[in-house]
């Protein structure tokens, strides 16, 4: 006895500090909080930290104590800092950019089919570098440009791709497109090679979902034929919004419902609970399965079927997955007849998420989808607490955009000031009505094509009637609202500011907490003083654009690319980045030319700023009205000098039109000059009006070899060259004996597709040049 109850006391001991992990709204803070902290790093740490931190977790978490805190902490640490270097493993190495690949793997989700090229998202499963197998495996995004054949979802090919890694540009503002390809698993990107071995495989499979989807999209194109209705419908019963057009999506984001277009949670969870109900009918009709089976063990496998149908049908994409996942807990849960609040039950579906898919946070869904609910959670009545919907809903609308404000001002800048009317008017009508009716439709229009034709016309009726309301309103002068990039500080100031003013009533001064939303809304901007003045040269690729900023006016040169597939990088980049910087006005735009890497997005700047006076060397090629530069014309901006010098006014066409500018100040000056050739710019030697030195060079051509001729060079005697070009261009730019001229008189040469944006003030105080990639490194860069 003595012997037996000697050894069991260490394992009672043991029983009693270690248990089963107890997850709670803590805990998943916690495991939050950890995996932020690896995002927040420029670099990733070795890989044996994250398997350090993992053996750490692991007991920490099931102690029976308060390490279990730090445990999650370090459980959210490991995973992500693990996660997010196999996603780096996965990357196309940057030694293999631009190398042509034989590749075979299956087209995954619906191709974009575009008059010149077709889109698609490709899964590797093999591939071979110059006859050798190399380890490149994961998704592709490709574009197959010349004589692209039909293709269709789920089939399997062979093809030979140039491909590089997913390099994005970096601005002030605009999406990062080098986080988003981590977080959806993007391990390369390029486009088809014209060769023989490019071949279709093998056909898709009865099984393929993606083959039914695309089947139910171009059905519902031909029933409803072009336009808008058809592109919305399909977007809401298979997520295909490839033909949703750019003036449809401004209306989207000036309502702010953009959320319902997509297959948002709010459609998943709503299938879910008409499933539910639906079981719960089924309980109802059968008395006796009401003796044998209770409720909730029905509700909860019928609900999560139609939520994992819908997700199927939608494409089953990252953001989907989350929020069937989330579902799938909270059922799981009941089903257990374990009794779980609904705080719990988010809490356990937040770290079920961050265990399937750790890099989620990088996601703004996540963050959305999460905060909404605590937020409605926190505003529902008690129960008990009956009021009317009329009066409840308007309340819950008005309170919950109010909340999430700071959040989606951070997130993406601006904010719909008709949001929360336009969500209470399209909330209950699309989520309860059109998308229930476009769902039958979509499942009968291929076996009952009468049947789902009425069901789609009806449908589309309602839509419409809801989509003229919403163009009224996204036609409002102050619908849409664009922020400038605040700091972080303002962002946690804001947050606290709203937590304040949504407390309950008879908590004093709640209305003062509005106030602690100032510095995210309106942040302070330091100016320019009288005689200084900012220059951003902004990362467009092998393009243009740059903004030149004094104390009160803003001047835009060259107005960015715009390619042949509808890629316009003024509405990706210029005009987003120009919104960070809080330009709400443009007093001026100059085109130096109308080739279509500078003049590409004239007409999205115009349409943007439609007040702001256009100029160029080419005003016949831009497509807006424009005047054309008159050399020697002069202006002053808060004691700034401006002049054109039409350099190439004697040429036909092309680059020597150039519409040259240049700026002096008190403490500095500019000179860009579009695409002027050196055969062009020695006569502008002769033009040039007295600069204040230091001089900033905006090197010509992207720093072609026949741009900034030494002559012009030993002219201005520029202290900084500027140049902006594509990383690893076709071209070579900038060109090494254009370099080695700089190099020669010393003058420091900066390119943005080395460093991403770049910014210089030439002020009382300059400071160095600031570069983009430096300023906003992460540990996803590619470089």
């Amino acid at each position: 006895m003595g012997q037996g109850t000697i050894g069991t006391a260490p394992e009672n001991r043991m029983g009693r500090r270690f248990g089963w992990p107890q997850i709670t709204v803590t805990h998943a803070l916690a495991m939050l909080g950890g995996g932020l902290l690896v995002h927040l790093l420029g670099s990733l740490p070795p890989v044996w930290c994250g398997s350090v931190a993992m053996l750490l977790a692991l007991p920490l978490i099931c102690h029976r104590s308060h390490a279990r805190l730090p445990g999650w902490f370090l459980l959210g640490l490991a995973l992500n800092l693990l996660h997010a270097q196999a996603a780096l493993d996965a990357r196309l190495p940057a030694a293999w950019h631009g190398e042509d690949f034989d590749i075979v793997g299956r087209i995954r989700g619906l191709p974009d089919a575009m008059p010149e090229s077709t889109r698609f998202e490709f899964e590797i499963e093999s591939a071979s570098l110059h006859g050798r197998v190399v380890n490149l495996r994961g998704l592709a995004r490709l574009n197959w440009y010349e004589r692209a054949p039909v293709l269709q979802p789920c089939t399997r090919w062979q093809l030979r791709a140039r491909l590089r890694p997913p390099r994005g540009l970096v601005n002030p503002g605009g999406y990062d497109s080098e986080r988003g390809a981590i977080q959806h698993g993007v391990v390369a990107v390029g486009y088809v090679r014209n060769a023989p071995d490019s071949r279709l495989i093998a056909s898709a499979d009865a099984l393929c979902i993606d083959g039914w989807r695309s089947a139910i999209s171009h059905a519902i194109a031909e029933r409803i034929g072009p336009g808008t209705a058809s592109s919305l419908l399909r977007a809401l019963a298979v997520g295909d919004q490839h033909a949703i057009s750019e003036d449809n999506w401004q209306v989207l984001r000036a309502t702010g419902i953009g959320h319902l277009i997509a297959i948002s949670g709010l459609h998943v969870g709503m299938l879910a609970a008409l499933g539910a109900l639906i079981a719960r009918r089924l309980w109802k009709w059968f008395p006796k399965l009401t003796l044998r089976v209770p409720g909730p063990i029905l509700e909860a496998p019928m609900a999560l079927a139609f939520a994992l149908g819908y997700g199927l049908l939608a494409g089953m994409g990252v953001p989907t997955i989350r929020t069937v996942l989330m579902i799938a807990v909270v059922l799981v849960a009941r089903l257990s007849r374990r009794a779980v609040s609904v705080s719990h039950g988010l809490a356990l579906a937040a770290v079920s998420i961050m265990l399937f898919d750790p890099l989620a946070v990088l996601a703004a869904g996540f963050w959305l989808s999460f905060a909404g609910v605590a937020i409605l959670l926190t505003l529902t009545q008690p129960a008990g607490v009956r009021r009317a919907a009329w009066r409840e809903l308007p309340r819950l609308q008005l309170v919950l955009s109010l909340a999430l404000l700071p959040l989606t001002v951070w997130l993406f800048g601006q904010g719909s000031l008709v949001g929360p009317l336009a969500n209470l008017m399209a909330v209950p009508l699309v989520s309860f009505v059109v998308v229930p009716i476009t769902l039958c439709a979509s499942l009968l229009i291929l076996p009952f094509p009468l049947v789902g034709g009425l069901l789609l016309d009806w449908a589309s009726v309602l839509l419409m009637a809801l989509w003229k309301l919403m163009q009224v309103m996204a036609a409002l002068p102050a619908a849409q609202h664009y922020f400038a990039q605040a700091p972080i500080w303002a962002f946690v100031l804001a947050t606290l500011g709203v937590a304040w003013a949504l407390l309950p009533r008879g908590v004093p001064a709640r209305g003062l907490g509005l106030c602690l939303l100032l510095p995210l809304l309106v942040p302070h901007r330091t100016q320019a003083e009288h005689g200084g003045f900012g220059v951003w040269m902004f990362d467009v690729g092998q393009g243009l654009s740059v903004l030149v900023r004094t104390g009160g006016h803003c001047l835009l040169y060259d107005a960015g690319p715009r390619y042949p597939s509808g890629y316009d990088l003024a509405e990706t980049v210029v005009i987003p980045s120009l919104h960070a910087l809080g330009v709400d006005r443009l007093d001026r735009l100059v085109i130096s030319h109308g080739d279509g890497d500078h003049a590409g997005g004239t007409q999205a700047v115009h349409r943007a700023f439609p007040d702001t006076p256009i100029e160029s060397g080419e005003p016949e090629r831009l497509g807006v009205p424009a005047t054309a530069c008159r050399s020697g014309t002069r202006w002053q901006w808060d004691g700034v000098d401006f002049q054109i010098l039409a350099a190439g006014g004697g040429a036909s066409r092309g680059n020597d039109r150039s519409c040259v500018l240049a700026v002096s100040g008190r403490f500095g000056s500019l000179l860009l000059s579009g695409d002027l050739t050196t055969r062009e710019d020695r006569s502008l030697v002769d033009q040039l009006p007295a600069l204040a030195q230091p001089l900033i060079l905006g090197v010509a051509h992207h720093g072609s070899r026949n741009a900034s001729s030494e002559a012009l060079l030993d002219a201005l005697r520029p202290r900084l060259g500027l140049v902006s070009a594509g990383f690893r261009n076709q071209f070579g730019h900038p060109h090494p004996e254009l370099v080695e001229r700089f190099r020669e008189r010393s003058i420091e040469l900066i390119n943005t597709a080395d460093n991403g944006y770049l910014h210089v003030e030439l002020g009382e105080n300059p400071g160095l040049p600031e570069r983009g990639r430096d300023l906003r490194s992460a540990w996803w860069r590619v470089h």
